[in-house]
C-alpha cells in the first residue's frame, strides 16, 4: 500500500503546457478521481504517474520514493486502460497471468492468484476463453483481474468504463467501488464523466486546461465549489448561470440580472458586500428551482414566472427548459408539475442554495475553506 504525491508537476510539449503546476497528495488506501473535460490533462497526469510519459518538471512520489526516473515495471503500480489492452491470441487465464510470468513468479503462485482473482470477479468460468468471445463487461473484468493478480501498491484506471453501455456502466461502478473496499489499496481513477466521479471517489480532483481547479470530497464540490468552472462541471444538468449586478437596497442586497431582481437572504449576504455595484455571475442549480405548487418546506423562495420551451418527463422527475425575458435556464422539478410546452409556469428559486461568482476571476464569493462534509472531511 502507498500514498502518491504530485509535487509541482509540469508536462510540456514544446511551448504547449498540458499539465501546469499540479500538486496533489493522495492518501494511502484513498480512491481519488481525476475528472475534467477532454484535453484537461487528466490522462497525461495518470500516464506520468505510470511512467508512460516523461515529466517536464516537478516530482512524483509513490510512498517516500521519487519515481521520476523509475521504469514503469518497477513502480509497483498496475494500470487498467480504456481499451483494456488484452492480448487477443491469449486465453483469459494467460492474459491475467502474463505480468506475473514476466516477473518469473513461480507457477503455483501464478495459478493461485489468477484463480482467486477470477473467482472474486465472477469470471472463473471464462478462463479458457479468448477476448473476442467475451462481452464488454467481461473484458473489463479481465483487465481488472490482470491488475489485481500483481498485488500492486497503487491501481491506476484510465476511463475503464467508457466502452460499456449505460446499464453495464452502473453495474461496473458499483463493482469497482466494492473492489476498492475489499482490496484496501490506493486507487487513482480518470474519467470525463462527473457522475462516475461523484459516485466513486473518496475525493475528486477537478482539472481544466491542465490546471487543478479544486480537490475535495463529492459533497463539498457540489455544495461549496471554489469557482464557476467547478460549479458548472459538477452536477447534471449543469448549474444555471446568469450575468448580473450586485446592488444595495437599504439593508438588503439585490442581484439584478436585468430580467429578475433577486433579494439575497440576509444570512447569506455578508460575503457578497465587497462586490456591491460590481458585475457578478448568479448561479442556481436546476434542482433548486421548483414548481411553486410543489415547493419544499423551509426554503427561502424567490418567485419567478417563465415560458416553457421544452419538457422532459423522466418518470421520477421532470426537466423543464425555461425562458424569461431572453434568459434561458433549466429546472429539475417534481414529476407532478403541470408544465406544457408554450405555456407559462410559476416557479420559485431556493435562495438558500444560491451561488455568486466574481465576473472577472470567476471565483466564488462565498467559498468556505473550513466547510466540512457530513463525514467530517475537510475542504483542502
Amino acid at each position: 500500500m502507498a500514498s502518491v504525491t504530485f509535487d509541482k508537476v509540469y508536462k510540456r510539449y514544446g511551448n504547449n503546457v498540458v499539465v501546469n503546476n499540479l500538486n496533489i497528495d493522495v492518501a494511502d488506501k484513498e480512491f481519488l478521481v481525476l475528472v475534467g473535460p477532454s484535453g484537461c490533462g487528466k490522462s497525461t497526469s495518470l500516464r506520468m504517474l505510470a511512467g508512460l510519459e516523461e515529466i517536464s518538471d516537478g516530482e512524483i512520489r509513490i510512498g517516500d520514493r521519487v519515481v521520476n526516473n523509475v521504469a514503469p515495471k518497477d513502480r509497483d503500480i498496475a494500470m487498467v486502460f480504456q481499451s483494456y489492452a488484452l492480448y487477443p491470441h491469449m486465453t483469459v487465464y494467460d492474459n491475467m497471468a502474463f505480468g506475473l510470468k514476466l516477473r518469473k513468479t513461480p507457477k503455483q503462485i501464478i495459478d493461485q492468484r489468477v484463480r482467486e482473482a477470477a473467482k472474486s470477479l465472477g469470471i472463473e468460468h471464462l478462463l479458457d476463453r479468448r477476448p473476442r468471445q467475451l462481452s464488454g463487461g467481461q473484458r473489463q473484468r479481465v483487465a481488472v483481474g490482470r491488475a489485481i493478480v500483481r498485488e500492486p501498491a497503487v491501481f491506476l484506471m484510465d476511463e475503464p468504463l467508457s466502452n460499456l453501455d449505460a446499464k453495464l456502466r452502473v453495474e461496473a461502478r458499483s463493482f469497482i467501488s466494492k473492489l476498492h473496499q475489499r482490496l484496501e489499496t490506493t486507487f487513482i481513477y480518470v474519467t470525463h464523466d462527473q457522475v462516475e466521479a461523484m459516485t466513486m471517489g473518496t475525493r475528486i480532483c477537478v482539472l481544466s486546461a491542465g490546471e487543478l481547479q479544486q480537490v475535495d470530497t463529492p459533497f463539498n464540490l457540489y455544495h461549496n465549489p471554489r469557482n464557476k468552472f467547478v460549479a458548472g462541471f459538477i452536477g447534471s444538468p449543469a448549474m444555471n448561470f446568469m450575468n448580473a449586478t450586485l446592488k444595495e437596497d437599504g439593508a438588503n442586497l439585490t442581484v439584478d440580472t436585468g430580467v429578475m431582481q433577486i433579494t439575497v437572504p440576509a444570512k447569506k449576504a455578508e460575503p457578497f458586500r465587497t462586490h456591491v455595484g460590481k458585475k457578478v455571475v448568479f448561479g442556481i442549480r436546476p434542482e433548486d428551482i421548483h414548481d411553486a405548487e410543489y415547493q419544499p418546506p423551509g426554503i427561502t423562495p424567490a418567485p419567478i414566472e417563465a415560458n416553457v420551451d421544452v419538457v422532459e418527463q423522466m418518470g421520477n422527475e421532470m426537466i423543464l427548459y425555461l425562458e424569461q425575458g431572453g434568459m434561458n435556464f433549466i429546472a429539475r422539478t417534481d414529476p407532478r408539475t403541470r408544465a406544457r410546452v408554450g405555456g407559462r409556469i410559476q416557479m420559485v428559486m431556493d435562495l438558500d442554495n444560491m451561488h455568486i461568482f466574481d465576473s472577472d476571476t470567476e471565483l466564488s464569493l462565498s467559498y468556505d475553506f473550513k466547510q466540512r462534509d457530513p463525514g467530517g472531511a475537510k475542504t483542502r
